[in-house]
């Protein structure tokens, strides 16, 4: 089971990883309108909600939700998701996952594709083609 997850990860990872890459550094302070967060806070988010999910869900460590102040730049966000991924990937690796911890891992999954969806749509409305998804 631990290696069909971590293969599934790595997929997730990739194409979170493609899509922060995609845009630009100058447009990471875009938002399509001003009700939602730009572009480097929902990445930030993801970031923050991987790490979040899996204490919660995967660790079984009750954490508040509480995330810091969004990280500021192309780079220290894309470290930030290299970061969260890495943590998720560790708990996998080192986890006998029992029905709760895959029932957590597939829901820190589906955050993740909820969010990257998002940003997706931020990417199109640059007229940025996302990268294609591969699953």
């Amino acid at each position: 089971m631990n290696a069909q997850m971590l293969e599934t990860l790595k997929t997730s990872r990739q194409f979170t990883l493609d899509v922060a890459d995609a845009m630009p550094a100058s447009k990471y302070g875009f938002k399509p309108v001003e009700q939602v967060w730009n572009f480097g806070e929902l990445m930030h988010h993801i970031a923050y909600g991987i790490h979040w999910w899996e204490q919660n869900y995967i660790r079984m460590e009750e954490t508040e939700w509480a995330p810091p102040a969004p990280e500021r730049g192309k780079t220290a966000i894309r470290t930030a998701l290299e970061e969260a991924y890495w943590a998720l990937e560790q708990s996998v690796k080192g986890k006998k996952m029992d029905e709760a911890a895959v029932n957590g891992f597939h829901s820190t999954l589906h955050h993740i594709a909820h969010h990257r969806g998002q940003a997706v749509t931020y990417l199109r409305c640059n007229q940025i083609t996302p990268p294609e998804y591969v699953y």
